[in-house]
């Protein structure tokens, strides 16, 4: 069992997060803006905290955070622009203000277009029209890779309100997008590697609920996914639908693209 504090649990990703966080028998509270968003039959499972991640003092977030295990982030959108940033650095400089001994280990959501593509040297929001909407992402990953907390950085395509596959059946990779790519993209000039990249979008449109499995079943401090950006794919030969992946190749109902 751990002690787990979920950011944005009133969201899409962070209500599976929060049913299979007291499902697990975990320890969960929760900071929303609004606690009548909560399903009313997990509000006296959980730990309520009611204040505005936004607004909230860093000091008064910090304290928030001790004593928890771990701190799942599913809060702000990367259409929020810097918005999402200062999000996101707000709740890392929270976190490093505790002793490193009480920092719990911290995940973060971005998007495949933070990831590698594959052996090219370049990530999705180098990409021409990507990186005009999903630049936050590539900003989050600097903030978090330069900080001395114990993250994982989810990275999926598009999610999507969907039955669980399962962690046994999708692909899971570290750094580089799960997805197989041709060999000559390398040498593709970034227009046509962009191609490649919206091409692949499909198979990482991926259920909200194996998101949240994968995140919770990475709790334990400096495990294999330790300061790691972590895709996440669809078993071989799938490929998901979302009606607005093709008007924007990274797109998400989330944080993440």
């Amino acid at each position: 069992m751990k002690r787990i504090l979920i950011l944005g649990a009133t969201g899409s990703l962070g209500r599976h997060v929060l049913e299979q966080a007291v499902a697990a028998g975990h320890q969960v509270s929760v900071l929303v803006r609004n606690p009548a968003k909560l399903p009313t039959e997990t509000r006296s499972l959980i730990t309520v905290h009611q204040a505005d991640l936004g607004q909230i003092a860093t000091p008064d977030l910090a304290a928030l955070v001790r004593g928890h295990d771990a701190l799942i982030n599913c809060a702000g959108m990367v259409t929020e622009g810097q918005v999402f940033v200062d999000l996101v650095g707000h709740i890392a400089e929270a976190v490093e203000s505790l002793p490193a001994m009480e920092r719990p280990v911290c995940w973060f959501l971005g998007g495949a277009a933070a990831l590698d593509i594959g052996n090219t040297g370049r990530k999705g929001v180098t990409l021409p029209k990507v990186r005009d909407t999903y630049w936050p992402h590539g900003k989050n990953y600097e903030r978090i890779c330069a900080s001395p907390l114990d993250w994982r950085m989810l990275c999926p395509g598009p999610m999507v309100e969907q039955p669980a596959l399962g962690q046994d059946r999708m692909r899971i990779s570290t750094e580089h997008l799960p997805v197989q790519l041709p060999g000559f993209a390398r040498a593709l000039p970034a227009p046509l590697l962009l191609l490649v990249f919206a091409s692949r979008i499909p198979q990482m449109i991926v259920p909200y609920a194996d998101a949240a499995a994968l995140m919770l079943a990475h709790l334990e401090p400096a495990d294999a996914m330790s300061r790691h950006r972590v895709g996440l794919a669809l078993p071989e030969g799938m490929r998901g639908k979302k009606d607005t992946w093709a008007a924007r190749p990274a797109a998400s109902s989330s944080a993440a693209a």
